[in-house]
């Protein structure tokens, strides 16, 4: 089967998925986050005119577009896998700390090096805005750009983290290489376990349905691993959401094993990624509900609607939305709303994963 036969379309795991359970991230580690230095819990910001749009009870946005200083959720799994490596290094003396990026992991871990004493080298594929480029150069780091994709630029990273006084910090995994990008995404489980509090806050006892933005999966792999753990309360259905043009998620999903995609060009520029995280593939087979494909014209359209609504986020953030509108608004709307169990009381939220600062892109 070509891998662009699926990628406009909506795919559905079997009803398995919300029965399918794992280990919970260490607890250990929101408590590290609570003692960093201007942590505080990203607001949960509710869209009543949304909610009444997508036939739904309530819906809610979590907005990070602010997260430890920096205008993106990726801070949350840099701090976290960088204060493991350090603390588990034998050799005296500074690390240059290694990783490739579309944009805000780089600037995390740049940002997280400078505030550790550390260095950072930070390797850039094709399609970064100069701002974001500019953004991570500014924390310090050395930036390389890579005249490829996203994957060329992984690859690259990884051969230049060989070099000694170096370690590889980077948020995919493959066979070899997944202790670090593990704790990373232990990283993100604050992000979850921040929702649950706000929704409790709110009255509610969990989500009915969760929407998160997928790269190469980690963050998702993050919230399957969250809420596909917990032994009470209702299993939230959970979709992930990617660009057309770089749908492998949703192209692995299809296939029934990850598989590799050449990427085009995307304005969602941090979830232009080929190839799904190895660590991350078994969650998202087995824990995912469905998975959808937007273009850059729906996610544009979702982030003006955000801002209007007062929630700052950039294309890859509001993403989230695009992809619920698909899927609750577009063909075959009633047959994605049963699949996924959800009514008019039901309560969903979305993953704005950045702010749109975080990636800006080309000015028409």
């Amino acid at each position: 089967m070509p891998h662009n036969a699926s990628l406009r379309s909506p795919w559905f795991a079997p009803p398995a998925a919300r029965a399918w359970r794992c280990a919970p991230a260490p607890a250990e580690v929101r408590r590290f986050h609570t003692g960093l230095p201007g942590y505080a819990p990203t607001p949960l910001t509710e869209l009543p005119p949304t909610a009444a749009e997508l036939g739904l009870g309530r819906v809610f946005v979590k907005d990070e577009s602010r997260r430890l200083g920096l205008p993106a959720f990726k801070a949350l799994g840099a701090s976290w896998a960088v204060h493991r490596v350090l603390a588990e290094r034998d050799e005296e003396g500074p690390v240059t700390l290694v990783t490739a990026t579309d944009g805000n992991h780089g600037r995390a871990v740049a940002r997280t090096a400078r505030l550790l004493g550390q260095r950072a080298r930070v390797l850039v594929p094709r399609g970064v805005h100069p701002r974001a480029v500019a953004a991570i150069a500014d924390e310090g780091a050395e930036v390389t750009e890579v005249p490829g994709s996203y994957d060329d630029a992984v690859r690259l990273a990884a051969e230049a983290a060989s070099a000694p006084g170096t370690v590889l910090v980077q948020d995919t995994a493959w066979p070899g290489y997944e202790r670090i990008p593990g704790w990373i995404v232990e990283g993100y489980s604050t992000l979850s376990a921040e929702i649950d509090e706000q929704l409790a806050a709110a009255g509610i006892d969990g989500p009915d349905l969760v929407c998160v933005p997928a790269g190469v999966g980690s963050l998702a792999q993050s919230v399957v691993t969250h809420y596909r753990s917990r032994r009470a309360g209702r299993p939230p259905a959970l979709v992930t959401v990617e660009p057309e043009a770089a749908a492998c998620v949703l192209a692995s999903l299809a296939r029934g094993e990850p598989v590799s995609l050449s990427t085009g060009e995307t304005t969602m520029a941090g979830l232009n990624c080929g190839t799904p995280s190895s660590l991350a593939w078994p969650f998202l087979r087995d824990g995912l509900d469905a998975a959808v494909a937007v273009s850059d014209a729906a996610g544009a359209r979702a982030a003006a609607d955000l801002a209007a609504l007062g929630v700052r986020s950039g294309p890859c953030g509001a993403a989230a939305l695009a992809g619920l509108r698909a899927l609750l608004t577009g063909e075959n709307a009633a047959g994605h709303r049963a699949a996924l169990g959800l009514g008019p009381a039901s309560v969903a939220v979305l993953l704005s994963t950045e702010g749109p600062d975080a990636n800006p892109h080309a000015e028409p």
